[in-house]
């Protein structure tokens, strides 16, 4: 019998790949084994499993920096996460790197974020006991969460490269470094074009250091971040010293500019108390949670629990649910 379409493509991996690369036949493997499948390596399995899954489609309604915008242009949790996960795949082929781990990576990375977005998680970290992030809670639904309690089972290289996407500890593997620094080009440049398109700033406010040395437009920022990274990274991920310092001077504008502009945050006050309110009516409540997440009380307490369902909420749920508990309905005969 011939081999089939899984062993052929781990001989291909094992023949092209980069010597820095990690193939699929030396994964560390999963929580709870399973059969190979005959098709798939274990990475495309996993980024079958998450492109799937619900939290993954909740994403095209989760704030990415916008409240709840007017325009269907500005990005959501969903389009950033396909955004990041273009700009990965396109260094991991440049450098050789797997592919099919970074994307993976990639489309799994925030799905831990909760509703209205950053302003949600801090929320969340105030009110739960041993504090809440996102990144914590993307590995919790892949490992808990998803399938009704019994996770995704995904393999050990996918999950650390979810865990270690934000700044902190590198991820094991290159292609989850790939992944953290795909990260920020995308959201420093696609925020800097909803800033604009929202009016917090214009082109012109950018600072002159991080333009001369990337480039006036989202496109030709980004390629000379991807640039970068290409040329500069062997056993370790890495921009040049001077694309490093523009890098770092346009995020520290951004932060200061537009995540932390009022126009930005005019809206933030009423996204944070509706997510506070929901905790504590859970927390008072907890026969109103669904069955799963019952299920979840039991077993992590219900602080955990409550955590998790309003983590997992979309931006318009949690609005639709706050006005369900608090806004009297209309009387009619």
């Amino acid at each position: 019998m011939g081999k089939n379409p899984r062993e052929i493509t781990e001989e291909i991996e094992c023949k092209t790949l980069s010597s820095y690369a990690c193939k699929s036949v030396d994964s560390v493997g999963r929580q709870k084994p399973e059969d190979p499948c005959e098709i798939r390596t274990c990475f495309q399995r996993d980024r079958d499993r998450i492109i799937h899954c619900n939290a993954f489609r909740r994403l095209k309604h989760k704030t990415q920096v916008f409240l709840i915008p007017k325009s269907d242009h500005y990005r959501t949790r969903l389009t950033h996460t396909l955004e990041v996960s273009q700009i990965a795949r396109t260094i991991a082929r440049a450098l050789r790197l797997n592919e099919d781990l970074t994307e993976a990576i990639a489309l799994g990375h925030d799905l831990g974020h909760t509703p209205f977005g950053h302003d949600g998680e801090g929320t969340l970290n105030s009110l739960v006991p041993g504090g809440f992030k996102h990144y914590l809670q993307s590995k919790r639904v892949v490992q808990v969460i998803e399938r009704d309690g019994r996770g995704l089972n995904l393999t050990d290289e996918v999950v650390d490269g979810i865990v270690c996407h934000t700044t902190g500890s590198n991820a094991k593997t290159l292609e989850g470094q790939v992944v953290k620094f795909s990260d920020k080009i995308a959201y420093i440049n696609h925020d800097i074009e909803d800033a604009t398109r929202g009016g917090v700033l214009t082109e012109e406010d950018l600072p002159s250091f991080p333009v001369e040395v990337l480039g006036k437009t989202k496109s030709e920022r980004i390629t000379s971040l991807i640039m970068s990274v290409i040329n500069n990274s062997t056993d370790v991920i890495q921009y040049d010293e001077t694309t490093k310092k523009a890098h770092d001077e346009l995020r520290t504008f951004m932060f200061t500019n537009v995540y932390r502009a009022p126009a930005t945050n005019e809206e933030k006050g009423k996204a944070c108390h509706i997510v506070e309110f929901l905790y504590k009516y859970f927390i008072e409540n907890i026969n109103k949670l669904p069955p799963l997440y019952l299920k979840l009380a039991d077993e992590y307490g219900k602080e955990r629990a409550v955590c998790d369902f309003i983590s997992g909420m979309t931006d318009d749920f949690a609005v639709d649910y706050f006005k369900e508990i608090c806004i009297p309905k209309s009387w009619t005969r």
